[in-house]
C-alpha cells in the first residue's frame, strides 16, 4: 500500500485576531489626593474638631500606614465622617471601601450610595465607579443607560477607563446603536493617555476598516504604543504586520523580536509563530531545539498546528530522538482538533504498526476523517482499505468512489486505480459510483455505496 507520510510545516497565519477587548471589571482605586503634609499629630486635633479635609487625610494616613500603624477600619472610620460633611473624596474612598470589603463589610448597596453622593459632585472616579456597577449589575440592576450616562460624564473630565468602556458600549451596541465613529473617537482619546486597551482596540479598528479606512501605518503605530506596554495580544499582532509587510518593511528580525516578547507572556500564537521562524530560519538561525521548545509550548495550550508539527519533529528526529509514542501522542492531539494532516500521518501509524499494533479500525477512522476534508492521500489509502478489504467488507464502488476523487486532485497513481475498479463493477454500479463522486460534498460524509 501507497503510505506516504505528511511532512509539511503549517505555515504562519497571516490574519489579525480581529475581537475587541471585554470592558475591565475592576473599580477605579481609591487615588490620594495631594495632602498638606501636616503630620498626623496636627491633623488628629483638627479632625477630631470636626474639619473634613483633615479628617479624609488622617484616613489616608491609616489607609497607607503612612506615619500609623496601617487600618483600614480606622480609615473607614475618618472618611465616613468626612464623608457625612459631603467630602466628594472621602465619599468615593469610602465607597471604594464598602465596594472591596475593606475595613468594612462588603455593601454594594452602600458603595453605590456614597459613589453616587460623590458622582453627583463631579468626581470623575466615583462616577466611572458607579457606571461600572450599572454595567456588570453589581448591587443594582444591569442598566446601560445609566452606565453610559456615568461613563460619559467621567469621560468628559479625561478618566481613561471611562473613556475605553464608553467607547467598548458603541463598538458593542450596548445601551447604544453600534456607532464606529463614537467608538473611534473615544478610542483615540483613551488611548492619547497611554491606555493600552483603548491603544489595541483603535489599532484593530484601523487594521480591520471599522469606522475608518483601513490604514495599516495608524494600526502598526497604535500596536506599538500597546506592545510597549506590554500587550501581548498587541505584541503578536505587531509581530505579524513585521512578518508580512502590512504598513511596514517586511522585518523578520523585529516579527522575532515581538513573537518572543508575546511568547513569553503565554500567547500560544505566538509561541507557534516563533517556533515556525526557528525552524525555517527566518530572521534567526535555523534551530530545531528553540522550534521544539516554542511548538511544545503552544502544543500544550492546544494549538493544533503546533502539535502537528511537534509530532512531526519527534516523528522525524528533528531537534530530538525520533520518538514514535510522543509522535502518537501529538498526532492524536491535533487529529481532535480536525487538523486533516495530522489525521492523515495518524492513520498511517495505525495502518503501518509504527509505535502501536497494527489497528485496521483506528487507521480507517483516521483516513476516513482526513479524506472527508479533501486529503487526497487519504483517500487513496482508505480505497485501497476497500478495495483489499482490510478491517472492512472489500467494496468496489466505494474504491472506485475515493480513487475517482482523489484523482479529480492529480493524485498519481489514482486514475490508474480509478480506472482498474471501474473495470470491476458493473454498469449500474459504475454509473452509481460516478453519480455519488460527482455529488459529493466537502466535509460531509462519504455515502454508503
Amino acid at each position: 500500500m501507497d503510505l506516504p507520510y505528511m511532512n509539511i510545516k503549517h505555515l504562519t497565519s497571516a490574519a489579525l485576531l480581529s475581537f475587541a477587548l471585554i470592558a475591565p471589571l475592576h473599580a477605579a482605586e481609591h487615588a490620594k489626593n495631594p495632602s498638606s503634609g501636616a503630620s498626623v499629630a496636627l491633623l488628629v486635633p483638627k479632625a477630631e474638631a470636626g474639619n473634613a479635609g483633615a479628617q479624609r487625610e488622617l484616613a489616608d494616613h491609616f489607609y497607607d500606614g503612612d506615619g500609623v500603624l496601617q487600618s483600614y477600619e480606622k480609615a473607614a472610620q475618618w472618611y465616613a465622617k468626612a464623608a457625612e460633611q459631603g467630602d466628594a473624596v472621602a465619599q468615593f474612598a469610602l465607597g471604594y471601601m464598602y465596594d472591596e470589603g475593606q475595613g468594612v463589610t462588603l455593601d454594594d448597596a452602600r458603595a453605590i450610595e456614597l459613589y453616587t453622593q460623590a458622582a453627583e459632585q463631579n468626581h470623575a472616579g466615583a462616577q466611572y465607579n458607579l457606571a461600572l456597577m450599572y454595567d456588570v449589575g453589581e448591587g443594582v440592576p444591569v442598566d446601560d443607560l445609566k452606565a453610559i450616562d456615568w461613563y460619559w460624564r467621567a469621560a468628559e473630565q479625561g478618566h481613561a477607563d471611562a473613556q475605553f468602556n464608553l467607547a467598548l458600549m458603541y463598538d458593542e451596541g450596548e445601551g447604544v446603536p453600534v456607532n464606529d465613529q463614537k467608538a473611534i473617537e473615544w478610542y483615540r482619546k483613551a488611548a492619547e493617555q497611554g491606555h493600552a486597551d483603548a491603544q489595541f482596540n483603535l489599532a484593530l479598528m484601523y487594521d480591520m476598516g471599522e469606522g475608518v479606512p483601513v490604514d495599516d501605518r495608524e494600526a502598526v503605530r497604535w500596536y506599538t504604543a500597546a506592545a510597549e506596554q506590554g500587550d501581548a495580544t498587541a505584541q503578536y499582532n505587531l509581530a505579524l504586520m513585521y512578518d508580512e509587510g502590512e504598513g511596514v518593511p517586511v522585518n523578520d528580525q523585529l516579527a522575532v523580536q515581538w513573537y518572543r516578547r508575546s511568547a513569553e507572556q503565554g500567547d500560544m500564537d505566538a509561541q507557534y509563530n516563533l517556533a515556525l521562524m526557528y525552524d525555517e530560519g527566518e530572521g534567526v538561525e535555523i534551530d530545531d531545539a528553540e522550534a521544539l521548545n516554542w511548538y511544545a509550548f503552544a502544543a500544550n495550550q492546544g494549538h493544533a498546528s503546533a502539535q502537528y508539527n511537534l509530532a512531526i519533529m519527534y516523528d522525524e528526529g528533528e531537534g530530538t530522538e525520533e520518538d514514535n509514542a510522543a509522535a502518537i501522542k501529538w498526532y492524536s492531539a491535533s487529529a481532535e482538533q480536525g487538523n486533516r494532516d495530522a489525521q492523515y500521518n495518524l492513520a498511517v501509524m495505525y495502518d503501518e504498526g509504527e509505535g502501536m499494533p497494527e489497528d485496521n479500525q483506528a487507521a480507517i477512522k483516521w483516513y476516513t476523517a482526513a479524506a472527508q476534508q479533501g486529503e487526497p492521500s487519504a483517500m487513496f489509502n482508505l480505497g485501497i482499505m476497500y478495495m483489499n478489504g482490510e478491517g472492512m467488507r472489500r467494496n468496489q464502488r466505494m474504491a472506485y468512489l475515493l480513487f475517482s476523487l482523489c484523482a479529480a486532485q492529480g493524485l498519481p497513481d489514482a486514475r490508474e486505480a480509478r480506472d482498474l475498479m471501474g473495470e470491476k463493477l458493473s454498469k449500474d454500479e459504475l454509473t452509481t459510483a460516478q453519480r455519488a463522486a460527482v455529488e459529493w460534498q466537502l466535509d460531509t460524509a462519504f455515502p454508503a455505496l
